[in-house]
């Protein structure tokens, strides 16, 4: 006598294969599987259907300093917030903890973050050095290492240099370094967003867009931290929106510049409501449970992957109230 399934279980059968038929079982779309690869058209980051779209971004902190935190899990934390992006901070500086060894840390990152589904951003962190050009060899040598290796996929963006600052100028220093690192990037990928820093910490983008590269799918940086960075600067990022730049927010925090101090809701809100007016993109700094304000993860959280919101710092709860909006 042969077999039967009973009955039961066979309608389930076809119930299930109905609900996968209409897409019920699916799983939602992944942020590159949703938008493609990003360009640039105008002052806008457009995607691959030239449609504008809005980053939404957290940084880590120096990999050097808070290697643990560039994992899956910790990034799916994220995205599972409403995060699309994920900046690597590699600090340029010998004294900050930069090393060639941390290269497979930055390769390891954009790994986890494209099996997610997300657009990673290769960020050669200029800080203390101040001057691009003064390790201007060793991020030649970093980016065509990046670019042939991940320059064919679609979610990759380059941020060439953090935040020039000290005595460094737009036309002397930051542009003739642009130059020579988008040339070198673009021999191994032509299509990809490439981040230029702008002077003074990236605060002057109006200085930048008296004088753009001439170069396609290029952004300018502006950072803010809301309790420092007030009207002065918002006024600077509306005057090189009406000077056709286009800009992202790579870098920001609600506290003050130190990244530590005071929290600032209302100058935060000021800024929410233009980036959103511009549709301009945000990174936000920084996935780490150092104890300062503008780490995103509370001080006494242990862990280094799968955070809920419970997990956030003050910061990181204001801020994540903006990822799904």
């Amino acid at each position: 006598m042969k077999k039967r399934f009973p009955i039961l279980l066979v309608l389930l059968c076809f119930c299930l294969i109905g609900l996968a038929g209409r897409g019920t079982l699916s799983r939602a779309a992944t942020p590159v599987e949703k938008w493609g690869r990003l360009s640039v058209q105008g002052t806008n980051i457009v995607n691959a259907g030239g449609k504008k779209v809005q980053l939404k971004g957290v940084s880590t902190h120096g990999i050097a300093w808070y290697p643990q935190y560039v994992n899956s899990s910790c990034f799916k934390s994220f995205r599972n917030m409403g995060v699309n992006t994920i900046r690597l901070a590699l600090y340029s500086n010998p004294a900050d903890g930069f090393s060639t060894k941390l290269y497979g840390k930055v390769e390891e990152g954009v790994r986890a973050a494209t099996n997610l589904g997300m657009y990673v951003i290769i960020d050669w962190h200029i800080l203390n050095d101040g001057n691009p050009k003064q390790h201007q060899k060793q991020a030649l040598k970093f980016f065509t290492r990046m670019s042939k290796k991940f320059g064919k996929q679609k979610n990759i963006l380059y941020e060439i240099c953090n935040e020039p600052n000290g005595n460094v100028s737009w036309d002397k220093d930051i542009r003739p370094y642009a130059n020579k690192i988008i040339k070198r990037i673009r021999k191994y990928d032509k299509k990809n967003i490439i981040i230029v820093g702008t002077p003074t910490w990236s605060q002057d983008v109006d200085i930048a867009a008296g004088k753009p590269l001439k170069h396609k799918n290029i952004v300018y940086s502006l950072h803010f931290y809301a309790a420092t960075h007030k009207e002065f600067l918002r006024q600077k990022l509306k005057a090189a929106r009406k000077a056709g730049l286009p800009v992202l927010v790579s870098e920001f925090s609600i506290c003050d510049a130190s990244g530590n101090g005071a929290i600032s809701k209302s100058s935060g809100k000021k800024w929410m409501k233009l980036l959103k007016r511009y549709k301009i993109g945000y990174v936000a700094w920084n996935v780490s449970n150092k104890a300062e304000t503008s780490s995103l993860i509370k001080s006494s959280c242990q862990k280094t992957g799968n955070f809920k919101k419970g997990d956030l710092s003050k910061t990181g709860r204001w801020i994540a109230a903006y990822w799904k909006k």
